[in-house]
């Protein structure tokens, strides 16, 4: 979605000898889907998405999935390894993935099974060649393109003519969806204003930026209209699902097959002044997680455990019978699903890394609890910010300077390192520049910040 809209499959049709039946795996991953862009719940009113709802309710809605780093590529490479960005050093979208990384469908090929990838790669732009750990591969370079164009796609490592409209080439879908819902009326949020308390300077002056909502994208974008064409490409994507749940249905194989939704990063539309992803607001974050397998577990359960995109490597291997490599972040939530009393995580780190092209918003470290979340900015002369999100979920109140909060403050900003410092993550990836660069203002727009008010203290009087 999000100007493109695509389906990435991951069957696992086993090939291998073996007296238990091996799990088909499907895995789909879309696209700046937010976390509440789904009919259920009702993250506006009109949406429309029945096949998605039916995955919860004949399946799992895991209401608290995070990505730990809101971004294209960084959170894919972090699904495929079970690795934070800083140890799998994909921490942009122009960074290829190193050389001699593990993708964990290399261990399903190993067991036996047949392993496809179908989609958007992204990682690195340059290239759309085949990626060791599958065997059927239908890609294409970057982004890709709505419309037929010379590059075309990459078919098990030939070039293919890309006869049309990519979603159709993907998912065999036609785009009929548009202008459904041009008369519907958006909700805006209510952290769209610029009056939250101790709101840091970065975050506003980023309202008059390529990612915010007086110049988004460096042009007089209509948030509304923009969400409404967002559900309208969401409206499609739900079709595809249904059609790949209908041919499970048909085989005779729909409740064996562990089926799993997710997006790949959220998306802003106006909260704090803001669009697109990157920053640790729950909005850019926080994505739809939903199961579907009535084999492996009860159907109708809404898990309210904090998960991850680096938990689908372990999760997908132990359905499949295999067990994860050692040097992981993620865990398998297989146990969740079933209902078992397991050790789970009390808090997860989130990463964001400076980027050039987008300028507008700095490096971040956060960290996020049931109830807290702390964000920690590098390189920037600014506040931080610290939000109760039990008591505060649209994080409108900043609570970095009050006097109440500093010992919580400190725990989490302890935690965050031993975190950071426990898997490695306490050297910054650096890269050379590539692509261009997105930072321009309108000069009719508002203007920048004032300083924050709580780094003014007066000189203390002269010694006489």
């Amino acid at each position: 979605m999000h100007r493109r809209a695509f389906l990435q499959t991951l069957p696992a049709l086993a090939a291998a000898q073996s007296t238990a039946k091996p799990r088909n795996v499907i895995f789909i991953l879309t696209d700046d889907h937010r976390f509440d862009a789904i009919g259920f719940l009702k993250g506006q009113p009109f949406l429309e998405t029945p096949h998605l709802d039916s995955l919860a309710r004949d399946g799992a809605h895991l209401k608290n999935a995070f990505v730990t780093t809101a971004l294209c590529s960084p959170s894919r490479a972090s699904i495929l390894t079970g690795k934070y960005a800083h140890k799998h050093k994909v921490i942009d979208n122009n960074t290829a993935i190193p050389k001699g990384t593990t993708f964990f469908p290399s261990y399903l090929q190993k067991a036996g099974y047949k392993t496809a990838f179908i989609g958007k790669w992204h990682m690195g732009g340059e290239s759309d060649a085949p990626q060791p750990g599958f065997d059927r591969w239908v890609s294409f370079r970057g982004q890709g393109t709505y419309l037929p164009s010379p590059n075309g796609l990459n078919v098990d490592g030939k070039k293919v003519l890309q006869k049309g409209y990519i979603t159709d080439e993907l998912t065999d879908y036609a785009e009929r969806h548009k202008g459904k819902f041009k008369d519907q009326k958006f909700i805006p949020p209510p952290s769209l204003t610029a009056d939250a308390i101790d709101r840091p300077m970065w975050v506003q002056n980023q309202r008059n930026s390529w990612h915010g909502v007086d110049y988004p994208y460096h042009s007089t974008l209509d948030i509304a209209e923009y969400y409404q064409r967002y559900a309208e490409a969401l409206c499609a994507v739900d079709e595809s699902v249904g059609r790949i749940l209908a041919l499970l249905k048909q085989r005779g194989e729909l409740d064996s097959t562990l089926v799993i939704y997710m997006g790949d990063n959220g998306f802003a539309f106006g909260e704090h002044g803001l669009i697109d992803k990157r920053t640790a607001y729950e909005e850019s974050m926080r994505v739809p997680l939903l199961a579907r397998c009535p084999a492996l577990f009860k159907p109708g359960q809404t898990l309210p455990q904090v998960v991850a995109n680096l938990d689908i490597m372990p999760t997908v291997l132990e359905a499949a019978g295999l067990p994860a490599p050692t040097g992981g972040d993620g865990a398998s939530f297989l146990p969740l699903l079933q209902g078992k009393r397991v050790p789970w995580r009390d808090s997860l780190l989130y990463e964001y890394y400076w980027e050039r092209n987008f300028p507008q918003t700095p490096t971040v470290h956060a960290l996020r609890t049931d109830q807290y979340k702390y964000m920690r900015y590098h390189g920037i002369w600014d506040l931080d910010e610290l939000y109760d999100i039990q008591e505060d979920p649209r994080e409108l109140h900043n609570l970095i300077k009050s006097p109440a909060h500093q010992a919580v403050i400190k725990q989490m900003n302890q935690r965050l390192f031993e975190i950071l410092e426990s898997t490695d993550g306490m050297n910054m990836p650096l890269y050379r520049d590539k692509g261009g660069q997105s930072n321009l203002r309108n000069p009719k727009g508002p203007q920048a910040a004032p300083f924050p008010k709580a780094f003014e203290q007066p000189p203390p009087k002269a010694r006489q």
